[in-house]
């Protein structure tokens, strides 16, 4: 009976001691964990280099870089870029980029960029962002009253991650306007109110906007034996 009981008494001994190293590891482990640092974010794009984004950008030139060039079917006017917001074209690429927005040469051409990219040719084109006045340049248009509490009075954007209009082509803004509301852009607020509008509102909006000044202007080309006229 005695060595049955001191046999038991040392599986016993032994399986808490086997469960005080299980607990004691359970607990050196939580306590690693705890103090392990949390994983690191991604890493944000560094601070725009408009160099760069000039060095890079050659193929973009070849649509933006000149005054009245036309998209082709359909047909209308490439939007003028110098003095727009640089966060708002940086959107703008990303939206072309993942699909946000419906232009297969668009898409092509910002498939290839990285996020440094991106804000690096922002960055370039915008050059100096058109300042806003806060006022108004004759009358609003009753059409686009909403549109200013954005878009500024003046066409000047309000905040960074909106486009300022001033001065933009008349048929480029028109244009969008309509993929805002056909779903060829998909800005959920953009949609909802291009939804409402009547054709002869839109180009109420777009001749307004247009009219603006100081107005967005086309970057200029690097003069070359092939830009030569």
């Amino acid at each position: 009976m005695n060595g049955r009981r001191t046999r038991a008494s040392s599986v016993h001994a032994v399986s808490i001691a086997v469960a005080a190293i299980l607990a004691a590891g359970a607990l050196a482990g939580a306590a690693q964990e705890a103090a392990a640092p949390a994983a690191a974010p991604a890493a944000a794009p560094a601070h725009a280099d408009p160099r760069h984004g000039k060095a890079i950008s050659y193929t973009c030139l070849g649509c933006h870089g000149i005054d009245g060039y036309k998209n082709a079917y359909p047909s209308y006017s490439v939007p003028k870029l110098e003095g727009q917001n640089p966060e708002y074209l940086a959107a703008a690429l990303h939206g072309y980029r993942d699909g946000d927005r419906a232009h297969l040469t668009m898409h092509s051409q910002a498939a290839t960029l990285s996020d440094q990219d991106i804000e690096d040719i922002a960055a370039y084109f915008a050059g100096k962002p058109l300042a806003p006045t806060g006022k108004a340049q004759g009358t609003v248009p009753q059409a686009a009253t909403l549109c200013v509490s954005c878009h500024g009075q003046d066409g000047v954007a309000i905040a960074p991650m909106y486009p300022s209009l001033a001065g933009q082509h008349e048929d480029y803004l028109v244009r969008a306007i309509e993929e805002y509301r056909k779903g060829g852009r998909k800005n959920p607020v953009m949609k909802g109110f291009a939804a409402n509008l009547k054709d002869e509102d839109i180009q109420v909006i777009a001749q307004y906007f247009s009219h603006l000044t100081p107005s967005l202007t086309t970057e200029a080309r690097p003069y070359t034996w092939l830009t030569a006229r």
